[in-house]
């Protein structure tokens, strides 16, 4: 479902891990959330650029992208509004996880998430 960053911007993330019960938003969608995660492999360009900067205008504070392309996870972080970036990027942190590696999401520093568990399994076509 998608997720009302404000009046002109309803993107649908792929996962959207938000505060409440499904019951909370019967009559409108959630506008803020913990944790969005986009899954690209040919939307990356669009999940890096336009996606990134609507999120990070909206503050959230955790979007997480899994490139499956590149097999990675893009941890982006620390959003910035004032000024564009000239990687087209609107966060100022951004962290490249490969297999291997694991992070938590800054709602829940307790619960690690392996990135190769969330990877699909090496020979996936993305193409």
């Amino acid at each position: 479902m998608p997720i009302a960053l404000d009046d002109e911007s309803e993107p649908e993330p792929d996962v959207a891990v938000v505060m409440g019960t499904h019951r909370d938003y019967a009559a409108a969608h959630p506008t803020r959330a913990a944790l969005l995660v986009e899954v690209a492999d040919s939307s990356l360009p669009d999940d890096r650029g336009t996606k990134a900067a609507l999120y990070a205008r909206a503050g959230i504070a955790d979007y997480w992208i899994l490139n499956l392309v590149d097999r990675v996870l893009e941890v982006s972080r620390d959003p910035v509004t004032a000024a564009v970036q000239s990687s087209g990027r609107h966060y100022r942190e951004i962290t490249i996880l490969r297999p291997g590696a694991a992070v938590a999401p800054l709602s829940r520093p307790d619960a690690r998430v392996e990135v190769a568990a969330i990877l699909p399994p090496s020979g996936y076509d993305v193409r």
